[in-house]
Formats: C-alpha cells, sequence, structure tokens
C-alpha cells in the first residue's frame, strides 16, 4: 500500500510552497488569492529512499467567505479520513488563529498522526513566536521555511517515522489489477456488482485495516483478476458526496494499487471536472485505461453520429493521450459488461507487450528517414536506431541520434504515434526517449 499525506490549513499558509517543496516541482501556482490552486494538488514525494503521496487540500475551496470556512472544515475532515498522516500547517508570523483552533479540535479527535508545521519561520526572531502554538494541543510544533527549505528535511524524517511500514498485499503476482474508479454516482458499485454478480462466494476479500484497498479475486468465465475497490469500504456521510476533493482522494489509491483503471463517465452528464481529475491521477501514475459510459440505456438516440460525437468529445478532452477503448455500456442492463472485462484484459496486455529490436527498427527506421526530426539551427539530426528497453513499468522505447537535446516534444509524440499505429498499444501510456547514441 503506497502511503497518502495530506497537508491541511488556512489559506495564505503556505501550503502550495511546501507541497511543491516536497513533490520537487514548480507547478502548483502560487499566488496570494485564496483558491488559486487547482488539478496539481497531487504529487510523490521521495526522502531517503522511501515514497508517499502528497495531497495539498488547498486547492479545493470554493471562494466566498461564508462557505469557505465550512468547505474546509469538510476536506480537513476527509483528509483525516482518507490519508495516513496530517500536516497541520500554520503561520508563525500570524500566530494562532480562532480558525486553527477550529481544525485542531477535529485533528485532535482523529484516528492518524499530526504533525503541527508553523511555517515562514525565515529568520531567527520568528521562532521566539513558536510557543504560542503549544495551545493547539498537537505537540511540538515543527518551525520550517518552506519557502527556502530550512526545517524540512527534519520533518520529513519524522514523516517517515509516523507512516506505516508498507504491508505486503498477499496477492499473486502477475494477476492483474483492475480499479473501477470515476465520480460519486457514476455507477461505481453497480458495475462492480454486475460483475461480481450477487454470489458473494466467488469472492476472496483480502481487507486491511479500514484505509486499504479491499481486494476482490475474480475467476470465472475465463478471467482471472483483482478487483481493486476502495468504493465499498465504508458508507460515507452525505455530505461529501459532492465534494470533487472527496472523490480524488477517494480515487488515489485505488488508482495507485492497479494496472487498469476503468473510468466511468455517465452518459447523461458528459465529462465534467472531476472526471478530468481523476483522468489526470491516471495518467500520472502511468496506469491503463479503459473509459466506460456507463447508464448509456438512458441515452434516447444511439445512433452512430451521436456515439461519434460523444468518443470525440472524450478524445478532445482527454488529449494528447487519444488511444484508449471507450466502451458504452449500462450496469443496470448488464449491457456490454462482458465487453469491459475482455477490453481490460486486452489493456493490460498490452501493457506487457515485448516487440523485438529488429522488428522495431525494420519499422521504425524508415518512417523517420521519410519525415525526420525538423534541422535546428542548421545542425541535422540523426536517428540510428531504437529498442524498448526490457522490464519497465510501461512499454519504454529508446531512440538513439546525435543530437538528442534537439528532438522536441512534438516529435517524441510523432515518434509515440507510429509505434501505435504499428503495434497493439491501445490504453496504455508508452514512454519516449531520445538519448545520445
Amino acid at each position: 500500500m503506497g502511503n497518502l499525506v495530506a497537508i491541511v490549513g488556512r489559506p495564505n499558509v503556505g501550503k502550495s510552497t511546501l507541497f511543491n517543496r516536497l513533490t520537487n516541482s514548480r507547478q502548483a501556482i502560487v499566488s496570494d488569492e485564496a483558491g488559486t490552486t487547482r488539478d496539481r494538488q497531487y504529487g510523490k514525494c521521495e526522502w531517503t529512499g522511501r515514497e508517499f503521496s502528497v495531497v495539498d487540500t488547498g486547492g479545493w475551496v470554493v471562494n466566498s467567505d461564508d462557505v469557505f470556512e465550512e468547505e474546509i472544515r469538510k476536506q480537513v475532515l476527509i483528509a483525516t479520513e482518507e490519508a495516513d498522516l496530517v500536516l497541520f500547517l500554520c503561520d508563525i508570523k500570524n500566530g494562532v488563529t480562532d480558525w486553527d483552533m477550529d481544525v485542531a479540535l477535529i485533528l485532535r479527535k482523529a484516528k492518524l498522526p499530526v504533525l503541527l508545521v508553523a511555517n515562514k519561520a525565515d529568520d531567527g526572531k520568528d521562532l521566539y513566536g513558536q510557543y504560542e502554538f503549544y495551545k493547539l494541543g498537537l505537540g511540538d510544533p515543527f518551525c520550517i521555511s518552506a519557502a527556502t527549505g530550512s526545517g524540512t528535511g527534519d520533518l520529513l524524517d519524522k514523516v517517515l517515522e509516523l507512516l506505516p511500514e508498507k504491508q505486503k498485499d498477499d496477492l499473486e503476482e502477475g494477476i492483474p489489477r483492475f480499479a473501477v474508479v470515476g465520480r460519486p454516482n457514476a455507477g461505481k458499485s453497480s458495475i462492480i456488482n454486475a460483475f461480481i454478480g450477487e454470489e458473494r462466494n466467488i469472492v476472496t476479500e483480502i481487507a486491511g485495516t479500514t484505509r486499504d484497498s479491499i481486494y476482490t479475486r475474480y475467476d470465472k468465465f475465463g478471467f482471472d483478476f483483482y478487483l481493486v475497490d476502495t468504493a465499498g469500504i465504508r458508507r460515507k456521510n452525505k455530505v461529501s458526496e459532492d465534494l470533487e476533493f472527496y472523490s480524488v482522494m477517494r480515487s488515489i489509491r485505488a488508482i495507485e494499487n492497479s494496472d487498469v483503471c476503468i473510468l466511468m463517465l455517465d452518459a447523461t452528464r458528459g465529462i465534467e471536472a472531476q472526471d478530468m481529475n481523476i483522468f489526470q491521477l491516471i495518467q500520472k501514475n502511468n496506469k491503463s485505461l479503459v473509459v466506460v459510459v456507463n447508464k448509456w440505456d438512458l441515452v434516447e438516440d444511439k445512433s452512430q453520429p451521436v456515439i461519434d460525437t460523444f468518443e470525440n468529445a472524450i478524445r478532445e478532452r482527454m488529449a494528447p493521450f487519444r488511444d484508449f477503448p471507450i466502451i458504452f455500456a449500462s450496469a443496470l442492463t448488464k449491457q456490454r459488461i462482458f465487453r469491459v472485462l475482455e477490453t481490460a484484459k486486452e489493456v493490460y496486455l498490452n501493457r506487457k507487450i515485448k516487440i523485438g529490436t529488429s522488428k522495431l527498427n525494420e519499422v521504425m527506421l524508415p518512417l523517420i528517414e521519410a519525415t525526420p526530426p525538423p534541422s535546428i539551427k542548421g545542425k541535422y539530426i540523426k536517428i540510428k536506431y531504437v529498442s524498448q528497453v526490457p522490464d519497465t513499468q510501461i512499454p519504454t522505447f529508446v531512440f538513439y541520434a546525435n543530437l538528442p537535446q534537439y528532438v522536441k516534444e512534438p516529435y517524441k509524440r510523432f515518434l509515440e504515434n507510429k509505434i501505435r499505429e504499428n503495434w497493439q498499444l491501445t490504453g496504455t501510456p508508452i514512454n519516449v526517449f531520445v538519448r545520445q547514441k
């Protein structure tokens, strides 16, 4: 199981800055306007050889003062339900606010480790402010400056000390793991029930703690795989059902623990921001994808032009990754339910594809010769040779060239498309690297 750390706190205490420092990314938009972070609130942090996921809850606030505090309070609650550890960020220059006291109350009741972090301790004088934070009842504050990085090493050491060690799950190796993901009410549990039927006796539940995924072994009709199910673990209070943040927090573990993600869309609603957030999580984790447009039985006009329009809309929104299967199905009437499983299995096998070096060069080199990389500053780029890297998580291809630094993104995409045209890689992401020969 991967570990999940959530950063909570009032607006403008530096959550995005800390998130960027932990994930080594400069991608969150940092600005002083409340509510400017979005979709960049999930990443991986590696420290002394261990890796965990980080979620910055700051990107999920509806910007209006009265709803504001209520929203953040809900997020703190969801974070305590879903994460393994919470970093509670305060601003040492502002001291303790009433709002911090409220959040501390929620966190003191939580059944998980909480680290109190006093941010913006940029010089020695600020450190005198730390004593005030003891009244939050959350132990010793860690004084850090997310902007300069001072104090973050000690903080990370403590985080690793408190995170549970990875548990080995008792799953058989080499059996694919499928996760059904999607926003609330897209039909995740209905499709899982449709797969499994009510014959729960063929279901072997391997459950860990509440925070873990439950794996259901499915072996009938010639299939054998694990279904990663996080949805059915705890029925939550209804307040959180409509929060985007909730569906993202819910999806992270299922996605991280799977090989193939079955992304459920609601035919009656089209693609919404929440669907895109989940799609981005799937991409960031390099997982294979099958899109299922559920509730197709409720759509009146099922003509081919309607289907084409729907498919194009989905591929447009998810570009540049467009090579994935889309299935129109209904969990209710069980229409095309088996198609979904068959396709997930195919996509999983595509992920494991091995292409011989001679075959790769025989097909790719003439294509590259016909459309070479554009020359830059009068320099001609020659690609001499290509091979697939063995034993990688997703299919990975290396092209050897004389001037790899001049091969830009659009040309790499061209190479990827040509590989996809010639080999069956539907549904799986692939890596294309250009290296010095």
